[in-house]
């Protein structure tokens, strides 16, 4: 886990969902540097963060929230207070294939 994923979990952390520009704010991103949030998506894939999409009655782009998902909460307060607990997420197709040829 790099220092930008650490930065974005530690925002979320508290079980708050937060939007785009929130997450900026509190993961401590200028506005400049939004870009560096594209890597936002390894989190989702792996799992450690959830998108959802607000409900909106107006036009244009669709505003998200993100959010740690609840079962996983525990595992990430202690990856971010313990420098020695490493967080890793291996899809269960993955988990298959691996226990298949092991």
């Amino acid at each position: 886990m790099n220092l930008f994923d650490e930065r974005v979990l530690a925002a979320l952390k508290d079980g708050e969902s937060r939007s785009f520009t929130s997450l900026l704010s509190c993961a401590g991103f200028s506005w400049l540097r939004h870009n560096t949030l594209q890597h936002r998506r390894w989190l989702m894939a792996e799992g450690l963060v959830l998108r959802d999409k607000e409900t909106s009655n107006g036009f244009g782009r669709p505003k998200f929230t993100y959010h740690i998902p609840s079962g996983t909460t525990k595992q990430v307060i202690s990856a971010l207070e313990d420098p020695y607990v490493e967080l890793v997420a291996i899809p269960f197709s993955r988990i298959r294939h691996i226990c298949r040829f092991g």
